[in-house]
């Protein structure tokens, strides 16, 4: 199975995964979030995104201590300063998160924090139990996830409608 604490396999992936390779790297992402257990998580990653699909990176992030990671984000640099930056903090799954958005050489980029470790937050989560499940189908269940999303039907709801889940965030945790 593929490492995806680790982006290498991006340089041998389709050409999405190169150019997200390329960014990451040029801004040096992940290396300025390793404080956080920066992964890169989603869609990108498995080879299931569409045009349209970001960058979606996880951190560990203790909230309490949330002004310390944005002074942190603007002294390593991390987003240059003439970027407009949205950020939100939300209530996920019951969880305290934080979420920062913004566009680099034209890939949306996402940046999530959870007090929790990358490994056990949800996003991760479902990305190794889909990856393993487009393992097992095949192309042909890759191909209508793909096509699910372009008709606008977000990742884990598309895999519920084709393996028939009830509740696709939590069945998929399950798998």
């Amino acid at each position: 199975m593929i490492d995806f604490t680790r982006i290498d396999y991006l340089k041998q992936g389709n050409e999405r995964q190169k150019k997200a390779y390329e960014v990451l790297t040029k801004y040096s992402i992940l290396e300025k979030l390793e404080p956080y257990s920066a992964v890169l998580v989603g869609t990108i990653p498995i080879e299931i995104d569409i045009e349209s699909s970001d960058l979606d990176i996880i951190c560990e992030v203790d909230l309490r201590l949330e002004e310390d990671f944005l002074e942190y984000l603007a002294l390593s640099n991390l987003i240059p300063f003439d970027i407009d930056v949205k950020m939100d903090n939300i209530i996920v799954n019951g969880e305290q998160s934080i979420v920062l958005n913004f566009v680099l050489d034209g890939f949306p980029i996402e940046i999530f924090g959870q007090n929790k470790p990358v490994t056990d937050q949800n996003a991760y989560r479902h990305m190794i139990s889909e990856y393993k499940i487009l393992q097992e189908k095949g192309e042909d269940f890759k191909q209508k996830i793909i096509k699910l999303k372009r008709q606008g039907i977000k990742t884990e709801p598309a895999f519920g409608l084709l393996m028939n889940l009830e509740n696709p965030y939590e069945d998929l945790l399950k798998l």
